[in-house]
């Protein structure tokens, strides 16, 4: 759905889909996506498609997942919540359909001012989710009970997320990454200042979140009517983290993002009261904690992305340091960092850790 698009479709994924041909075939970070046509029409009269998805191999992941799977949740979502991936019965396989239409992205990009009537629609989207609740969905959850925050503890769940940040992302790539962390300032004491800035949550209801609402995952059909794709990451929890997540990753200017969040704010109170309580003060806080999430994130798939195979990909540097650039700006001081590091010095660190792990020398193209 989103990403580059490849050409032509391999043939592993025709040997798994039902029919014998693939139309489409889409680069995802996580995924690489096969759509395939299928018997019958769309709702709209088109022709019905579905998508195939593949995990791309090695890669590391960095959230966590809460339901055992994304087909059988949006299964107990459907007649729940409007505009999400109808669910296809293909032989022995449960696919989910393909959307016709245009990633919010590709209409409107990052930064720019999305339509009056989209948000209307991303709104109507929130409150669904925000009626809700653990006790309402059969999903089975993969996560274990004593690793659940206890309902409606917001700052128990945020210190879930940082501790998986911290243990997950930090620690469990430490042997590894730890060049490239010193390099950039990052350091284990920086949990510490994060988790004094960003906790003392005020209490709010749980309730479902897609958590991870971005251009890149709403889809736009003919009649512009929105779509929600990518539901892997859901869980239960504040809903103010949801509304964070998504202003952080949608670059809202300044005044649609103010506007959005006072819309919420009214939204959340009528549909579940207390669902919005003390949100001024602490959206600040879990903006804070996504933009410090964002470090540790970036940073490392950076080092992904710079290289296939055994070739680093020169052309892609500058713009991969500067997207660890720019969250280390946004992370200084949630992070308690001591300064930030250039563009120039972040792209060398990137091409040191290359260099340090293959055991080549690698000319470093900055002035």
């Amino acid at each position: 759905m989103s990403a580059e698009r490849v050409s032509p479709a391999p043939e592993r994924a025709v040997d798994v889909t039902p029919v014998n041909a693939v139309q489409e075939t889409f680069q995802g970070y996580h995924h690489v996506t096969h759509v395939i046509p299928l018997p019958g029409a769309a709702p709209d009269g088109s022709r019905m498609r579905g998508k195939v998805r593949e995990p791309r191999a090695n890669l590391l992941w960095f959230d966590r997942r809460c339901f055992v799977s994304e087909e059988q949740l949006l299964g107990d979502l459907q007649r729940r919540v409007d505009g999400i991936p109808e669910l296809i019965e293909a032989g022995d396989m449960r696919l989910q359909r393909f959307i016709e239409g245009r990633t919010l992205a590709a209409r409107h990009r990052s930064g720019r001012e999305v339509p009056g009537e989209v948000v209307d629609q991303i709104l109507a989207l929130f409150a669904q989710m925000l009626a809700i609740s653990a006790d309402t969905l059969r999903t089975p959850r993969v996560c274990v009970p004593e690793d659940r925050a206890t309902d409606p503890n917001s700052s128990e769940f945020l210190e879930r997320l940082i501790t998986f940040a911290e243990e997950r992302v930090y620690r469990e790539n430490l042997e590894d990454f730890k060049s490239l962390f010193d390099a950039l300032g990052i350091e284990a004491d920086s949990f510490k200042k994060l988790r004094k800035n960003v906790l003392d949550l005020t209490e709010r209801p749980f309730c479902l979140l897609h958590a991870d609402l971005h251009r890149e995952n709403l889809i736009l059909d003919r009649e512009n009517r929105l779509w929600t794709i990518d539901w892997e990451l859901a869980m239960f929890g504040d809903p103010l983290y949801d509304l964070a997540t998504h202003l952080y990753l949608m670059r809202y200017p300044e005044a649609q993002r103010n506007s959005l969040a006072e819309r919420w704010s009214s939204l959340a109170e009528k549909i579940r009261p207390g669902s919005a309580k003390n949100w001024e003060a602490d959206l600040p806080k879990i903006m804070d904690f996504k933009r410090a999430q964002s470090v540790f994130t970036d940073s490392i798939r950076a080092t992904q992305i710079l290289v296939s195979g055994t070739r680093f990909n020169w052309a892609l540097l500058y713009r991969e340091a500067s997207k660890v650039h720019k969250a280390l700006v946004g992370a200084e001081e949630p992070l308690g960092l001591s300064g930030v590091p250039t563009i120039r010095h972040v792209g060398k660190a990137l091409v040191r850790w290359h260099r340090e792990r293959d055991g080549r020398k690698r000319e470093i193209p900055f002035s």
